[in-house]
């Protein structure tokens, strides 16, 4: 066994294999950039070496820095998370150099399955079933154009050498294939140094399932079954589950086969994941195998009871697996969702800054991967990832009841973050159904993300606890200003809640276990010991348990339950009354200006001054916690000036471009 890891990573994943080194009784090191200095993973690690400057291009993604660090702690073995160097075979050979073990895949299966291109035709020798496709790089946009039309749209460009989402674009015409074939080699080139994208058939409809296999160096070869990672954005996951509601044994048994297959034919070794598109009809097509720990693979340690992580290392320190294909058993279901700093507000955009509150939910069914705390920074130049929530239940509706609480008791603030928006699609009746495909997203929320939408059950819950929590800080001042006992109840009892233009009358009485709220006509019952100034009003309207997020907004309260979040203002009728005559403030129009939607690098700007841009046409693109995001002319406008040239860097709100 290994006395002393290297974590060649940051974040949650670097935190997440400290704990299981921990345990384990091997020592560990954390590499830091300069930006990381203070981060949870360097305090957890027993030692913490810098690396280098903030960007990962001169920090985590130098192997010669990882390697000297190694030599300089003594460490005899490195775990490369995932993301970074964890899928380039220079890494470990250059680790294999120094004498340094590699807790990870040998090099020529890290080769064969981290070009998408050649890992492809690899599976089809091996058996495995695979998407059409053209497995050749593309010269330019015109050959792009030429092969999607012989293959026949839709089709998707991926990079050959990407992962997680970067690099991907899906075209359904001609222009969508130039213009993706154009970002998307764009993309490759930032994130992974290789800008060769290829084309391939694209399935509608389609669901994402991958299979979790572990091989040891001994000839063992298991796989721990299915994971559904079916709901994406951007083709990145946001949820996943395990078992998958859609595969049966016969399927599993038969992915798994072909998972098993695969790994065999290229001699792999430590944990790894074979994914597959599956369409309607349960066909399903290889997609690709990464090399290395999926980001989802708590889920599957879940279900399965095993730690991945200290089976890998098991693994490269020569050990046998002491388990066989049959002692693989799936007990429950596991649900996790992705938390990312990014504002589904704003289309999604990247956020960073001060974690100025950071309570995660506390229960036995919750686990939670962060690499955060309270007070620390989200910044600017790594993925936007800030844990992976993740409950475990006897059944999925369980697993997901659960889910469903726990995003609820889940207190952020000083990011924008994607909390509600997950809380949002889990509620979804299809999800609950277990419909799902990898445009759910797309299908469930075709304007996007509403917080502010909501039924009237929801409503009329808002409305009981915004006026539960009125009343309670009233008592709660009057007694302060001696005015009246605490326990008194010489309170108003007519009030009207409003939100915008909906409005509802309310009649308040209280006893010593609950207040007795009527909304409009209809008598509801809510009781909590909600004190002032939590941050969370738990309790029961009508017999079902709530949880909401409650924070004071001016005169109204910004409530936030079940994906929704309202700011509701409790008035006394004669208030409402006189707040129905104030006249709306106007915003301020910025229109003159192209304004950066957040913090970023300027990678291009695609007009100059005198130039006239109608709709839809790029002006600008930033690049944001390793993604790029194009900004667009809303309408015909006519360029003043460029205000900043490419390569800066731009704050939120900062102008790029001035019009006339």
């Amino acid at each position: 066994m290994f006395n002393k890891i290297l974590i060649a990573n940051r974040g949650e994943i670097a935190c997440r294999i400290i704990r299981t080194a921990r345990r384990l009784g091997i020592a560990t090191v954390a590499v830091y950039s300069e930006a990381d200095r203070e981060s949870l993973h360097v305090e957890m690690a027993d030692e913490a070496v810098c690396i280098g400057p903030p960007p990962s291009t001169e920090s985590y993604l130098l192997i010669e820095r990882i390697v000297e660090a190694c030599r300089s702690t003594g460490s005899d073995a490195v775990h490369p998370g995932y993301g970074f160097l964890s899928e380039n075979a220079a890494f470990p050979q250059a680790l294999a150099k120094a004498g340094v073990s590699f807790i990870g895949p040998p090099v020529a299966a890290v080769n064969a399955m981290g070009d998408k291109i050649t890992s492809k035709k690899i599976a089809e020798q091996a058996g495995v079933n695979s998407v059409p496709g053209h497995l050749q790089s593309l010269s330019g946009a015109d050959e792009a154009v030429e092969i999607a039309r012989g293959i026949g749209y839709p089709v998707m460009l991926k990079a050959s050498a990407g992962g997680g989402g970067k690099g991907m674009r899906i075209a359904n015409d001609d222009d969508e294939c130039r213009d993706g074939f154009e970002r998307a080699r764009s993309e490759a080139s930032s994130s992974f140094g290789d800008d060769r994208i290829f084309v391939e058939k694209f399935i509608t409809d389609p669901r994402h399932i991958e299979i979790q296999i572990l091989a040891d160096t001994h000839g063992h070869v298991i796989h721990l079954g299915e994971r559904e990672c079916s709901i994406q954005r951007r083709h990145q996951k946001v949820i996943e589950e395990s078992p998958s509601p859609f595969v049966d044994a016969d399927m599993r048994a038969a992915m798994g086969e072909q998972a098993v297959a695969l790994a065999r034919s290229v001699d792999y070794h430590s944990a790894g994941t074979v994914e597959f598109i599956v369409g309607a009809d349960r066909s399903f097509y290889f997609l690709e195998m990464n090399t290395r720990l999926q980001v989802e693979h708590p889920i599957t340690e879940a279900v399965t009871g095993l730690d991945l992580v200290e089976l890998m290392i098991r693994i490269a320190a020569g050990e046998a697996l002491e388990i066989a294909q049959a002692d693989v058993k799936m007990t429950g279901w596991a649900v996790e969702a992705r938390i990312y700093a990014e504002d589904p507000a704003q289309d999604f955009l990247p956020s960073c800054g001060r974690l100025v509150r950071y309570q995660p939910p506390i229960a036995d069914y919750v686990r939670l991967d962060s690499g955060v705390r309270e007070g620390g920074e989200i910044p600017i130049y790594y993925d936007p990832m800030v844990a992976k929530l993740v409950t475990h239940a006897d059944d999925r509706p369980a697993a997901i009841a659960r889910m469903q609480r726990a995003l609820d008791e889940f207190y952020l603030r000083g990011i924008s973050h994607n909390m509600n928006f997950l809380a949002a699609i889990v509620k979804k009746p299809r999800f609950a159904a277990g419909q799902l495909t990898t445009n759910f997203i797309a299908e469930e929320f075709p304007d996007g993300y509403d917080a502010e939408n909501m039924d009237e059950q929801e409503w009329r819950r808002f409305v009981c606890v915004a006026a539960s929590v009125h009343q309670r800080l009233r008592r709660r001042a009057k007694g302060m200003s001696g005015r009246m006992s605490t326990g008194s109840l010489d309170l108003p009892r007519q009030w009207v809640v409003c939100h915008g233009e909906k409005r509802s009358s309310v009649t308040m009485s209280s006893t010593g276990d609950y207040d007795e709220v009527v909304v409009d006509d209809m008598r509801m019952k809510v009781a909590s010991n909600w004190p002032p100034g939590a941050r969370l009003f738990k309790g029961a309207i009508d017999d079902v348990i709530v949880c909401v997020q409650v924070e004071r907004a001016g005169i109204a309260y910004r409530l936030a339950m079940g994906g929704v979040i309202a700011e509701l203002m409790v008035l006394s009728p004669r208030s409402a009354a006189l707040y129905a005559l104030m006249p709306v403030k106007e915003a301020t129009d910025s229109s003159q200006f192209l304004l950066a939607p957040m913090p970023g690098l300027l990678v291009s700007v695609a007009v100059q001054s005198g130039d006239e841009v109608d709709a839809g046409q790029e002006l600008a693109v930033i690049e944001a916690m390793k993604m790029e995001n194009v900004l667009r002319a809303s309408d015909h406008r006519k360029v003043a000036s460029v205000l900043v040239s490419p390569g800066e860097s731009v704050s939120v709100d900062q102008p790029i471009i001035e019009f006339v």
